[in-house]
């Protein structure tokens, strides 16, 4: 019987060869996508999750409000870790990290300056599951500077030989001792949310034994026991901040914590759960760029319609091609067939369809991976192995079901008596129902049309909006450092360079990797508007490198020695202490500062706003003074890059600096700031065109049934003097009203949806009606194309051909 069935439904393929290639090649790039949708989607919930103990390791975060401004930072202070293991029996363990660069490795005379480096305490190995290949991770850090190192710097610097006891010596900027290599692991994975090449031990850190509770650089990790509820912990936590920041900030502010709490400030910490790092990580001191659960819930949306798009193209055509179906099913029923072999038999065939565009899913899987790993920066792979096999099967028998068993049913349920004797009609019913299923389709279809206008639209705001300085044609040298005392004597030796028109010394940029000091400061004699908030340490060429202007007062002057004691702000910071235009000779007190405790300084001028942050966030209230530490940006002014950075080069070796020459373009660094949303921005393109492709295949499939069905009302028509234009709208007119519809229910679900997205961002396109009437009208054009392609050919047939056989 099942051979039977098999050899009936190849047979019925083969018989309608156009169609079942538009149910094949539409189900195998629909579950493509999905497939492919799915590994990113199960890589992004996958993160962290290799730890043994993934469920019961919490970081810890600190958030505080002071005066509106808002702190969230994961790296807190040096005895959290040590507070948490003594005073809360819950913690079984706790362990910290301290982030230390790319320090300056020189091993037989060879400078390595690519491995990031961290200070981590003795028991780190035993928390974070990494898999060690030489020593014990348990026992591995316990002596100051002995090091953990991957098996990738290994093989970097000692090559073949074996790395164990082996010594890694810094430079002398790097100031350290050489580190004794204890352990060499294999690599992190992929699916985590920090990734390091040398582990130094905590004992190496002098900072480690600090009992300050006022600065915050330890990333720390607590382990809670076994299915214990978080949040009954950090219930208790505002008992930490009182028994140990409490007295501190009364040493520091003359302000004991109910009184700083009076003043409407806040602060305390909150535990985050190690497995929701990477897709809900807010905090300004993350290690890596983190992923983003809004673009999960958007990929796994568009994987899930495109999937539906494809069945429901099957659905359609398998409907409305009953006709040609119907006196089978009255043969096979007069002939003793019962209804559940009919379906079984329609089943399978839905069944062999689907197997078949499995297989070239499978293929299209292989081809497109790379394209898209190249597109969001991931590593996702697709072999032929068991679990991979087993996951693409089961998303074909999925979709067979999905696919196959409307068809099915709605096949095997004819009157074979009405079928034999030719009466068969669709019903109203089945009708309204396709036509409800092409609807779905091109609603599906508007919204992602849309969703690409608005992102369009948004990506052209960010590169086109005023930033408040100019980005182009500025070399950023980060490594200026290395120069030492020569650094002022290569920025005069560019400075005479005629193809440059400035330069100057800072490592504070509004793009791209920045020096970041936060600093508190209140208006003199304001101690309650104390705000904490961003310094820039500039020199006197900054304002003009960067394009920057002056609302009122003057810049920074080599000729006024007091301006070491002067201060630039936004526009911002005036508005946030009240002063708005009149800010000019006021004075502001910095606690804290490189000139002392509580130190005043004299505001000279406002700097116009300009966005150092990324349009994401609003600006807020800047500080600048004069005190410029390290780091160059160089104003160009030639076409001429390459022979400029050459002539760099060699004024640069000829220093015979521990760095070599590196250099960054400001507008490069300001683009990677939205490499997420340009990624987004280019996957949501390419889904969007196969969406359309296949929401149009199935249209042309149902398209041409409608005129086969409607032959002989065409040959009429055109033998009474109908023309091709008029045949056309005709049968146009149908699907042009499904689209219509479609518009009218996709304008409000996609302006919901963009609305949302945008709201994310503090600087924003605003929707308006053309963004909507644009996509309707792509939408429009695509449908008429696609229907009026068969149209024509139907309305320029010969009308005798389809009269004859009536």
């Amino acid at each position: 019987m099942f051979r039977n069935h098999l050899k009936i439904a190849w047979r019925s393929l083969l018989r309608n060869k156009s169609f079942s290639a538009i149910n094949i090649l539409g189900l195998s790039i629909g579950m493509a996508v999905c497939f492919i949708i799915l590994l990113f989607v199960q890589d992004e919930l996958s993160y962290d999750r290799y730890n043994t103990n993934a469920n019961n390791i919490y970081r810890i975060v600190f958030r505080a409000s002071i005066n509106g401004g808002k702190i969230n930072e994961s790296n807190v202070m040096p005895p959290v870790a040590r507070a948490l293991q003594s005073d809360y029996p819950e913690v079984k363990d706790a362990t910290r990290l301290r982030t230390l660069g790319h320090p300056r490795v020189l091993i037989n005379g060879k400078l390595f300056t690519d491995a990031s480096m961290v200070f981590v305490d003795a028991n780190f190995f035993t928390i974070f599951t990494i898999p060690f290949i030489q020593g014990d991770p348990k026992t591995a850090l316990q002596h100051p500077y002995s090091m953990v190192i991957s098996k990738e710097m290994a093989q970097k610097y000692f090559g073949n030989e074996n790395p164990m006891g082996k010594l890694i010596p810094f430079t002398k900027s790097n100031n350290s001792p050489p580190f004794t290599v204890t352990g060499v692991f294999d690599k992190i994975p992929a699916n985590s949310h920090f990734h390091f090449d040398l582990f130094g031990s905590m004992a190496s850190d002098p900072e480690a034994a600090s009992n300050t509770w006022m600065a915050s650089n330890y990333f720390t990790y607590a382990v809670l026991q076994n299915g214990y509820n978080y949040k009954k912990l950090e219930a208790k936590m505002p008992g930490m901040v009182e028994k140990y920041m409490g007295p501190q900030i009364q040493q520091s502010m003359g302000l004991n914590l109910a009184q700083f709490r009076n003043k409407g400030n806040e602060l305390g910490f909150a535990l985050q759960p190690l497995t929701r790092i990477h897709l809900h990580g807010d905090s300004s001191s993350e290690f890596e760029p983190g992923g983003d659960l809004r673009y999960v819930y958007i990929f796994s949306a568009i994987a899930l319609f495109m999937l539906l798009i494809a069945c429901i193209n099957f659905i359609n055509l398998s409907t409305a091609g009953a006709a040609k179906r119907a006196k089978e099913v009255g043969v096979r029923k007069v002939m003793g067939s019962r209804k559940q072999d009919l379906v079984k038999q329609f089943l399978l065939e839905s069944v062999l369809i689907t197997g078949l565009a499995l297989c070239i899913s499978a293929v299209l899987v292989q081809m497109a991976l790379p394209v898209f790993n190249e597109l969001s920066g991931k590593a996702l792979s697709f072999n032929f192995q068991l679990k991979p096999v087993l996951s693409l099967t089961g998303l074909g028998i999925l979709v067979s079901v999905l696919a196959g068993l409307y068809p099915a049913f709605f096949l095997s349920s004819f009157n074979p008596i009405t079928t034999l004797k030719g009466k068969f009609t669709t019903s109203i019913n089945t009708y309204n129902f396709r036509s409800g299923l092409i609807v779905f389709q091109f609603l599906i279809a508007i919204c992602l049309i849309t969703g690409t206008i608005v992102v369009y639209e948004q990506m052209k705001f960010i590169q086109n909006t005023r930033l408040g300085y100019n980005k182009d044609q500025l070399l950023v040298l980060n490594n200026t450092w290395s120069l030492g005392k020569n650094e002022r004597v290569f920025r005069d030796q560019l400075l005479n360079d005629p193809r440059i028109e400035n330069v100057t010394i800072s490592g504070y940029k509004p793009a791209g990797p920045s020096f970041n000091n936060n600093a508190l400061a209140y208006p003199e004699g304001q101690q309650n508007q104390l705000m904490k908030t961003l310094e820039y340490k500039i020199d006197e060429r900054y304002i003009a490198t960067m394009g920057m202007q002056m609302a009122v007062g003057r810049n920074f002057s080599p000729s006024m020695p007091t301006d070491s004691q002067a201060m630039l702000i936004n526009e911002t910071a005036a508005r946030a202490f009240g002063w708005g235009n009149d800010a000019i000779g006021k004075r502001i007190i910095r606690e804290n500062s490189d000139h002392g405790l509580n130190a005043v300084y004299t505001v000279i001028g406002v700097v116009k706003d300009f966005h150092f942050k990324s349009l994401h966030e609003a600006i807020t209230p800047l500080l600048m003074v004069l005190h410029p530490e390290t780091g160059l940006i160089v104003k160009v002014k030639t076409n001429d890059i390459s022979g400029l950075l050459n002539t760099m080069k060699q004024q640069w070796a000829a220093f015979n600096p521990e760095e070599p020459f590196a250099w960054s373009f400001m507008d490069e660094l300001y683009n990677k700031t939205y490499k997420a949303e340009q990624t987004t921005s280019r996957i949501l393109n390419i889904f969007t065109l196969l969406t359309i492709l296949v929401a149009c295949m199935g249209l042309f499939g149902l398209a041409t049934y409608t005129a086969q069905q409607r032959a002989r009302e065409i040959g009429i028509r055109k033998v009474l003097g109908a023309s091709v234009t008029q045949v056309t709208g005709m049968l146009s007119k149908q699907f042009i009203k499904l689209v219509l519809i479609a518009c009218i229910i996709a304008f409000p679900l996609s302006y919901w949806i963009m609305h949302q997205w945008l709201l994310d961002f503090a600087y924003r396109v605003h929707l308006t009606a053309w963004m909507f009437i644009v996509a309707a009208g792509i939408a429009m054009l695509i449908a008429l194309l696609t229907v009026s392609v068969q149209a024509i050919r139907a309305a320029l047939a010969n009308p005798v051909v389809a009269l004859k056989n009536e």
